[in-house]
């Protein structure tokens, strides 16, 4: 007789509580929907909505405008201007380093007092003449006096005032003018009077003499106007016979 084939063995115990069967009474419905995952792919372009974020403001160029005419034409007065100020201001400093001008001087080689006496203790007459030498130093410049005016002074008290004519001096040119001063009843403060007359005792009387010029100096095309000042402290001895003994003239812009 032929042997039976052995019984296959039992299954797992995990397989026999898969192939567990459930009852009917144990089954029961979830309140819970099941999520389902959707078969169909998402979209490319799908973004969280808190992620998105508002583009950054774009600047936007402002529309081009042609500039006015008029502020080019200023603009271009403006650069002309300039130029010839750089270019004139240049020119005026190699002239003067290249020429070196001086100043016209004023100087006083003679004078006479004829009279100096008091109406009152405070009224002035006196009678004075100087000789003035004016000179234009200069080699290259040509100098026209447009304004002259001298003033004669006891202390810080004019007494006496004169002008002279306009005139022109060449290069190096020397010109004499004689001025008069007459002094008619001239208020001087006591003090001064008393300090006059004992001058006038001691033989030595000390005036100063002021001039204020307007020069105008002609280079070539060129042409430049300045004022001078000068300042002379002479002095005299006694009327009515008075001569210059001293002098000490400063003249300067």
């Amino acid at each position: 007789m032929l042997a039976l084939p052995p019984p296959p063995p039992p299954p797992p115990l995990a397989t026999r509580k898969q192939t567990k069967q459930v009852s009917p009474d144990q089954i029961f419905i979830s309140k819970h929907p099941i999520k389902q995952h959707s078969q169909e792919p998402e979209a490319p372009n799908h973004v969280p909505t808190k992620s998105i974020r508002p583009p950054p403001p774009t600047l936007r160029q402002p529309p081009f405008q042609r500039t006015n005419p008029i502020i080019w034409f200023a603009a271009v007065l403006c650069l002309i201007f300039s130029v010839m100020l750089i270019f004139f201001g240049v020119l005026t400093l190699i002239i003067f380093l290249g020429i070196k001008p001086r100043n016209p001087t004023f100087d006083i080689p003679n004078a006479n007092l004829n009279s100096v006496y008091f109406d009152s203790p405070e009224s002035l007459n006196g009678d004075f003449t100087l000789l003035a030498n004016i000179t234009n130093p200069n080699r290259k410049i040509d100098v026209r006096f447009e304004s002259l005016d001298v003033e004669l002074f006891f202390s810080d008290r004019v007494i006496s005032t004169q002008s002279i004519q306009p005139f022109t001096q060449r290069r190096r040119e020397s010109r004499l003018e004689s001025l008069h001063f007459i002094s008619s009843l001239v208020f001087l403060p006591e003090n001064l009077g008393v300090n006059l007359k004992g001058q006038v005792q001691g033989n030595r009387v000390m005036y100063n003499v002021r001039g204020t010029f307007k020069v105008r100096a002609t280079m070539g095309f060129f042409h430049l106007s300045y004022w001078l000042h000068s300042r002379c402290q002479i002095e005299m001895t006694g009327p009515p016979t008075g001569v210059l003994v001293a002098r000490k003239c400063i003249t300067k812009r």
